[in-house]
């Protein structure tokens, strides 16, 4: 299905009815206090997430480095307003995963297809086994609790993306996205995350932004919990 941008009659494939109403129109404005509120939230969670963590924190990494290499690595991602940032995980895959991808992609064109159309591998060959248990719990994304500290990232807010994403994926929809923080959780995470098409990834990134509020922010770390405990669309 095509989409039709009304505002700035911009084309968007492979469109969802999620995103009707939302691509090219303005986000209606909160109050402050609902952005205050986030970001206080933000610093004083993430704070106490932080020391409350800490001995998990050291264990995941000695257990990581046992493979060798580095157990937190940094990827750059877009920010709020197109700032680039360093994204930080747990490292989940082999130290020369760039060199594994580009090979898998130039052998399997059903992988390389997949690639192309979610940029997500159901049996992706560089995740070690450590990973898999990280992805699978989430705990991979743990260190993202620093980029929220320093402000690079929010607790809630669409999924940090690379620029080829934003180019070749958000089109018009590029203006929600770069308006808010990228968040560790959200809609896509609570809506079953890699189970689901990029186009309805984009729209629920929209819904996100013009539907934002402090409670709504809420309702999602709380919805946040059983999704991860399911697993559902991790990997």
């Amino acid at each position: 299905m095509t989409h039709t941008n009304w505002l700035n009659n911009i084309q968007i494939d492979n469109a969802t009815n999620l995103e009707q109403g939302l691509y090219g129109s303005i986000a209606p404005a909160r109050p402050a206090w609902h952005h205050v509120g986030k970001r206080v939230l933000d610093v004083a969670a993430s704070g106490a997430a932080l020391l409350v963590l800490a001995p998990l924190f050291i264990l995941l990494s000695l257990v990581i480095m046992l493979d060798g290499g580095s157990p937190v690595f940094g990827h750059q991602r877009i920010g709020r307003n197109g700032r680039s940032f360093r994204c930080l995980k747990f490292r989940s895959m082999v130290p020369n995963a760039g060199e594994v991808l580009a090979k898998l992609l130039q052998d399997d064109p059903e992988a390389a297809h997949l690639w192309a159309t979610t940029r997500k591998l159901p049996r992706d060959p560089r995740v070690t086994s450590i990973g898999r248990f990280l992805r699978a719990t989430s705990l991979d994304e743990l260190p993202q609790l620093i980029n929220v500290l320093r402000g690079e990232m929010s607790l809630v807010g669409p999924r940090p993306v690379v620029q080829e994403e934003l180019t070749e994926h958000y089109g018009a929809a590029a203006a929600s996205y770069l308006s808010v923080r990228p968040g560790i959780t959200g809609l896509w995470q609570i809506s079953g995350r890699s189970d689901t098409s990029y186009a309805e990834r984009v729209a629920l990134d929209c819904r996100y932004v013009h539907e934002f509020s402090f409670w709504s922010d809420l309702n999602i770390l709380w919805r946040t919990i059983p999704a991860v405990l399911a697993g559902r669309g991790a990997y």
